[in-house]
């Protein structure tokens, strides 16, 4: 199973520490502040106090053994050091959080072989909610492809995917919908499940509150987006 290390344990570090968590993978969890490592050991394999430019403390933690490790440390010098440190270890993949395009470039320069802009992202996709209250997530393929999860327009609702022919009309093509469904436990009991239909037939009929996953041009997407 892969390993990883976090390193910097502020919002986005702890977050990243705590979904990897999760999913069942061993992460270690490095940080210099004792009340973010304390924080991170409730649910990760391994939390260590250790200053993350120190790469003598580093090697005694075992960081070589991982196959991955994320910087998410919030100061440029300290990043850049830490990354630099990552790539003299060994480490194969090192994915480096940065403040700016400067930065990013020079973290890719020392050795990232990954750079992420969270606090950017993040400013995209509450822009992108505010202008387009229906677009729930986007993810960004390149520069002129997307993919994004979007509320069906209302116009679609109880017509099939072959009625609608959104591929020749729009030029994007659906690769899923996630659908609320409810359904009755074997103990009596209501509830609501969330469905999801990858790549649906042509005769799927699209309901109220459907979402869609979509895939195509970004010139393209924001021509469904103005369907009501």
């Amino acid at each position: 199973m892969k390993q990883f290390a976090v390193i910097g344990l502020g919002r986005f570090g702890l977050s990243v520490a705590r979904i990897l968590s999760e999913k069942g993978y061993q992460v270690l969890a490095i940080d210099i502040l004792a009340e973010k490592v304390q924080e991170a050991s409730a649910y990760v394999t391994q939390a260590v106090q250790v200053e993350v430019t120190d790469e003598k403390r580093l090697r005694a933690v075992g960081i070589e053994h991982v196959d991955c490790a994320i910087v998410g440390i919030g100061g440029l010098e300290a990043s850049i050091l830490a990354t630099l440190i990552l790539k003299d270890i060994g480490i194969a993949e090192i994915v480096s959080k940065a403040v700016n395009s400067y930065h990013g470039k020079v973290l890719r320069k020392v050795g990232a072989t990954k750079v992420v802009f969270p606090e950017r992202d993040m400013g995209i996709r509450i822009a992108n909610s505010l202008v387009s209250p229906r677009i729930i997530e986007q993810i960004d393929l390149s520069p002129n492809y997307s993919i994004m999860e979007i509320l069906t327009p209302k116009e679609f609702i109880g017509n099939s995917l072959k009625q609608l022919e959104v591929r020749v009309k729009y030029g994007i093509t659906i690769i899923a919908i996630r659908r609320k469904e409810p359904r009755v436990t074997e103990e009596g009991k209501s509830e609501v499940k969330q469905a999801v239909n990858i790549l649906p037939e042509a005769d799927y009929v699209i309901k109220k509150d459907d979402v869609m996953i979509i895939i195509g041009s970004n010139k393209d997407i924001e021509r469904l987006k103005k369907k009501r």
